[in-house]
């Protein structure tokens, strides 16, 4: 593995950047400690890594960290050094929360869970302030609480959860523009109105839940959402 890997990291001595996918690893390479003053991307997937090491917070000037499909089941606290980091994905791990430091990093502008083991929201992204777009599909949480009033995110994905209420707080996260919650356990009175009448939401995906979308379609202050939703549609053609 060692001998395999070893052109990688020699090139991204110079590049900044490290692509790992496929590689065969176990575990996190030792060898990349040698980058961590200038590596900016960093692209782990497709491999059987269980443990993130202590010294991933040693990557100070690290942009983007990919991920995906390893066995990863939690995150070192030392994650919250990243203070460059802007993006990052995690899909397709065993991940059930995020470490308190989660919310130290303030450069992050987009966040992938996707397909881990998640049951509860995680409240350390609502501190994130140049947070863009949240991807916690297919997870198990099964509630959008009242604190998430404070996410900054302009595009929250949640579907495939499942999620039977939406606290009506939700209508005044002040970035939100697209909601996804497709495939969810939502009864149509779960829908707050408030998310209709009062927020940026200006497109709501809820197909595949526990009601027929007429039903939807009927609801109270469904004509205010419609107006947001068909004047952002104008926008873009």
């Amino acid at each position: 593995m060692g001998n395999s890997i070893k052109p990688h990291i020699d090139r991204a001595e110079k590049t900044g950047v490290c692509q790992l996918c496929g590689s065969g690893l176990s575990e996190f390479p030792p060898d990349l400690l040698r980058l961590t003053k200038n590596l900016r991307t960093l692209d782990l997937s497709d491999n059987k890594i269980q443990v993130l090491l202590k010294s991933i917070g040693d990557f100070t000037v690290l942009k983007s960290f990919l991920i995906n499909n390893n066995r990863l089941a939690s995150l070192p606290l030392e994650f919250g050094n990243l203070s460059k980091l802007e993006t990052v994905s995690f899909n397709h791990n065993r991940i059930t929360a995020l470490p308190s430091t989660f919310g130290k990093l303030r450069s992050l502008k987009s966040i992938s869970l996707c397909a881990n083991g998640i049951k509860q929201f995680p409240l350390e992204l609502c501190s994130l302030k140049n947070l863009d777009v949240v991807d916690l599909s297919q997870n198990k949480m099964t509630t959008l609480p009242s604190e998430l009033s404070q996410l900054q995110a302009i595009e929250l994905n949640v579907n495939q959860n499942q999620i039977s209420s939406i606290s009506e707080s939700v209508a005044i996260c002040p970035r939100l523009k697209v909601l996804r919650i497709e495939e969810n356990c939502l009864q149509v009175d779960s829908i707050p109105r408030q998310l209709l009448t009062d927020s940026q939401v200006s497109l709501l995906s809820l197909d595949g839940n526990l009601f027929e979308m007429k039903q939807f379609h009927q609801l109270p202050g469904y004509d205010k959402y419609m107006e947001r939703y068909t004047a952002t549609k104008k926008k873009f053609q």
